[in-house]
């Protein structure tokens, strides 16, 4: 039997395995989607906003942390040596709020200054927001309920893109629905692998236990979240908190950003190698998903690039010979579409793909996403997913050329 029909029907047979396992986690978790822990204690929090040249954003983001309806015991912005007025913004703040701290440092990066920020913080839990991120409301309280467990670490909620209005951040948005929707349904296998910079809340004492943010990671929240579970602490999420962050308008940023997404995950891959397939969520399941994950894109343009190469290749063949033995090179046979049993899988893996994104959009009331249009949500999933296995390649001359870069 020939490789390549082993291997698209391996490949076939991952993405079916996946899709089932996220509708039968959310078919046996649909009616606890959108709860929301309850808030039995009040938990001292404080919150971290580290902020690298974000003048635009950094205003509007310690007013939404203070507009909270959970009562903050301290707001520390960690200027990361800013070359522009990130600092002075900050701190014409003080005077208006009277928990806000500004340490202005030299710039060490991010994940430095998230642990010189937990020696600082006197909360029982740290709060961290990207300083171009936007907590809503009632974030704060829809997550804190979770650490009545004590063994939880982290909790997360939805992300939500705030811009929204361009077709290319249109697209971001249905991509941020669906991530939030399949991380939510993880959790009910305590399989949550990364929870993000926009806002995440970790118990201070499982901060310290793992000895903070890894400095040579560039995404210190997937590195902390992997070593949180290593250590046995619980991951949540509250579909019902949200928290809105400024997604990049441009495709140049838009392809760094996921870039160092990548690098920072194979980073994680490298740091953890050793527990694959070992004992607990870390080497038998979450380990396993992400490597996948990454590479199962990357494999289906390898599958696609050998069908066109090698229908190119013959082509070219039995041109040149029909030209030299004089025969026709153009047929009526050669205008039948002849569709495989594989190209019938393929067809199918893609409307089932359709199916569940647009079913996502629904479940998650996003009033926004599902006012989406057919055209929006066909060039996602046809050409916005196609870019991601170019992307892996970039992240792996990256990765193996040593340049570690935002």
């Amino acid at each position: 039997m020939e490789i390549l029909p082993i291997i698209y029907l391996g490949y076939m047979f991952i993405s079916i395995y996946f899709l089932s396992l996220f509708l039968m986690l959310y078919f046996k978790n649909r009616n606890f989607l959108f709860d929301v822990p309850k808030l039995t204690r009040k938990y001292s929090l404080s919150v971290l906003v580290p902020a690298y040249n974000e003048e635009d954003t950094i205003g509007k983001t310690i007013e939404s942390i203070f507009d909270s309806d959970y009562l903050i015991k301290e707001l520390i912005v960690l200027n990361d040596g800013s070359s522009d007025k990130t600092g002075e913004i900050a701190e014409s703040f003080l005077k208006k709020f009277s928990k806000l701290k500004v340490i202005n440092k030299e710039n060490s990066g991010k994940a430095d200054s998230l642990n010189q920020g937990i020696e600082i913080a006197t909360g029982e839990l740290i709060a961290v927001v990207d300083a171009d991120s936007y907590p809503e409301k009632d974030a704060f309280s829809k997550l804190v309920g979770f650490f009545d467990d004590e063994k939880v670490g982290v909790a997360t909620p939805f992300i939500v893109p705030r811009n929204r209005k361009s077709f290319f951040e249109r697209l971001q948005s249905i991509e941020y629905s669906v991530i939030a929707f399949t991380r939510k349904l993880l959790g009910y296998v305590d399989a949550i692998y990364v929870t993000p910079g926009p806002l995440a809340i970790y118990r201070k004492d499982a901060l310290e236990k793992i000895g903070g943010f890894d400095t040579q990671n560039i995404t210190e929240d997937i590195e902390a979240t992997w070593h949180l579970t290593k250590e046995g602490y619980k991951r949540k999420m509250c579909l019902n908190a949200r928290a809105t962050t400024t997604v990049p308008t441009k495709l140049k940023i838009w392809f760094k950003q996921r870039r160092r997404w990548n690098l920072g995950g194979l980073q994680c891959i490298s740091k953890y190698k050793g527990d694959f397939f070992k004992k607990g969520m870390l080497g038998f399941f979450i380990l396993p998903f992400f490597v996948l994950q990454l590479f199962l894109g990357l494999l289906g343009l390898s599958i696609f690039v050998y069908l066109i190469t090698s229908r190119a290749i013959s082509n070219y063949l039995f041109v040149n010979h029909s030209i030299n033995v004089g025969t026709s090179v153009i047929t009526m046979d050669n205008l039948l579409i002849t569709p495989s049993f594989l190209n019938y899988l393929g067809v199918i893996l893609f409307v089932f793909g359709t199916i569940f994104t647009i079913a996502v959009l629904f479940i998650m009331k996003e009033k926004f996403l599902v006012k989406q249009n057919i055209f929006n949500l066909l060039f996602y999933l046809l050409i916005y997913l196609s870019v991601y296995p170019f992307i892996m390649i970039t992240s792996l001359y990256h990765y193996f050329r040593g340049i570690r870069k935002w």
